[in-house]
């Protein structure tokens, strides 16, 4: 990629990862994907303590459509069986195909088996922290939450199946949504800084429009 699209990217990136440290809470909550290292970090944070029980929400999404044999939160967890995590710490949420249906989803998931947790370690791809933070505390008010996601930097995250162009056409398309999504009701105002969204426009304007959203803004 070019100087200017790289340096345009990475803005957007930093921007995006909110880098909280975590405190052990009640329960890891993994927003699935087509990133399978998304499910590894959580059972190992699982198997660091850091709670008693992860759930798993996702579907298939347009990232992911053939790309498992089954739902996303059934493969997610079946990474975690096989790391280590015990069957009876993990709940699965098969339907969810959006960010805030899996907060909703999980939600009525929770309440069906009569539990309760307080506290949320919410668990996501790096580029996707801020706006998964932010609709959680929309759409979920009354819990207090975190988020985290694998440690790689910008230069490491891409891979054989995510590429820098999905990352940055997806990051793209969360600053957008993160704009203008608070006046709809789906997710907490966040401050955008002018250069944060001078970047925004800059990949816009270089073609990397493929995940915003028609029925909002530019």
């Amino acid at each position: 990629m070019s100087s200017g699209i790289y340096r345009s990217a990475k803005i957007i990136w930093d921007y995006h990862l909110l880098q909280q440290s975590l405190v052990k809470s009640d329960c890891l909550f993994v927003l699935c994907s087509n990133d399978i290292r998304v499910a590894e970090y959580a059972a190992q944070l699982f198997m660091k303590g850091y709670a008693p029980c992860i759930v798993f929400s996702g579907n298939v999404g347009e990232l992911t459509q053939g790309l498992f044999p089954c739902a996303e939160a059934e493969h997610f967890a079946n990474i975690a069986r096989e790391m280590g995590v015990p069957n009876d710490c993990i709940y699965i949420e098969p339907v969810a195909t959006n960010t805030g249906e899996n907060i909703i989803k999980t939600r009525e998931l929770l309440m069906e088996k009569s539990l309760d947790p307080q506290r949320f370690i919410l668990v996501q791809k790096p580029f996707m922290e801020r706006r998964t933070l932010a609709t959680f505390e929309k759409l979920w008010p009354n819990k207090t939450a975190q988020v985290t996601s694998p440690l790689l930097t910008f230069d490491e995250f891409a891979n054989d199946v995510i590429s820098y162009g999905d990352m940055i056409n997806v990051m793209v398309g969360d600053l957008q949504r993160i704009r203008y999504y608070p006046t709809l009701g789906f997710s907490t105002e966040q401050v955008i800084p002018a250069e944060v969204w001078h970047a925004y426009e800059n990949l816009v304007a270089a073609g990397f429009d493929e995940h915003l959203a028609a029925e909002i803004p530019r």
